[in-house]
């Protein structure tokens, strides 16, 4: 009889023997690497943050904001008005449903998009991605899937990642909901959307992004949500939904961590 009771008492021991084995882990891999700044290299506490200078250089958006482009707005309208839609959306209206962004494109975040995109700095998108989930609650809530801008074959195989599967993998473990890679594909190569006007950049993308024809049944009438790094003209991401939509998308929304706010930040592809 004594056995059971034995083995129970084991049972906290050996938790808090394998607590304190992780604490002496990270304690030494913080001694050999000490955590830095996501963004600025700078020493901070724990790793995967952003310190207390580059956390206040970030332009985080938060409510109220246009809730078609995800854009800030200057004051809240009335609730009974129904959700608050700029003048811009109006004007222009996008492909996609909603749009949400961690952050409008500033200078933190862009080092940020820069690290990951161009840095191979794969590190950094999980905590991006955990900020994403976090700024996207309410059109991740019932979506169905999410879908990455998908890379060019030739060009994912020069950056041998594609940054936005990169967060649409860790958007999607923290929100629960399957990442659909293969739902949607670039059907041929374009140029760098840096530099283009805004005219140019839709026109370069234009027919870009096809729904496979083995992926159309499974996608009619599904709640989607495109998953890129940053968003500026919204050129790729209204062709990426327009394809969606073609298809048989039932409502297509878009997840960013950052997105240009009033021209500010600079082209970025």
């Amino acid at each position: 009889m004594d056995k059971p009771l034995e083995a129970e008492s084991a049972l906290p021991f050996a938790a808090r023997l394998a607590g304190a084995a992780r604490v002496a882990a990270r304690g030494l891999v913080d001694f050999a690497l000490p955590p830095v700044c996501m963004a600025c290299r700078a020493a901070v506490d724990q790793p995967g943050c952003l310190c207390a200078s580059c956390w206040r250089g970030m332009e985080f958006i938060e409510r109220p904001y246009c809730d078609r482009l995800g854009t800030p707005l200057p004051y809240d309208s009335d609730p009974l008005d129904g959700p608050a839609v700029s003048s811009a959306a109006l004007a222009d209206p996008p492909a996609y449903a909603r749009a949400r962004a961690v952050a409008a494109f500033g200078e933190v975040a862009r080092d940020l998009v820069h690290a990951l995109k161009y840095a191979d700095r794969l590190d950094v998108a999980p905590p991006m991605a955990r900020m994403m989930a976090r700024a996207g609650a309410d059109i991740l809530d019932d979506a169905d899937a999410l879908i990455p801008v998908p890379l060019h074959g030739l060009r994912l195989w020069r950056r041998r990642f594609n940054q936005s599967a990169a967060l649409a993998k860790v958007v999607g473990r923290e929100a629960k909901i399957p990442v659909r890679t293969s739902w949607l594909t670039r059907a041929r190569a374009t140029v760098p959307q840096v530099g283009l006007d805004r005219a140019a950049r839709a026109q370069n993308v234009a027919g870009a992004f096809v729904v496979p024809a083995a992926a159309r049944a499974e996608l009619r009438g599904r709640r989607v949500v495109i998953v890129d790094d940053v968003l500026t003209t919204g050129a790729t991401i209204d062709a990426c939904a327009k394809a969606l939509t073609r298809a048989g998308a039932g409502r297509v929304d878009v997840l960013v961590f950052a997105r240009v706010v009033d021209g500010r930040g600079g082209a970025i592809s």
